[in-house]
């Protein structure tokens, strides 16, 4: 797919770019490259592959799950200027 200098300045327009003649010549040369790479991509059959999330073999380690701190919320709320059924409690701030 080629992308015509008029294309990139009707674009540009369209995004608000202020960009010059020989700048649209650049985009549209560029612009049409990536299309024909993107349309090489598109061609390639991979009915018969399996996507796949990356691209080795390979699993996280994982570490063990094991419980490494206390529960010590009456010790925190100990010093709360007022707590009630396990919550702190403060002043209304919304009318």
């Amino acid at each position: 797919m080629s992308l015509s200098t008029e294309e990139v300045k009707k674009i540009s327009l369209l995004a608000r770019l202020a960009i010059s003649d020989e700048e649209a010549q650049q985009y549209s040369e560029s612009l049409s490259e990536i299309f024909d790479l993107v349309a090489q991509m598109n061609a390639v059959d991979t009915s018969g592959i399996e996507p796949m999330a990356h691209p080795q073999d390979i699993s996280q380690r994982l570490r063990e799950d094991v419980v490494t701190a206390s529960n010590e919320r009456e010790k925190f709320q100990s010093i709360a200027p007022a707590t009630e059924k396990g919550l702190y409690l403060i002043p209304q701030v919304i009318e």
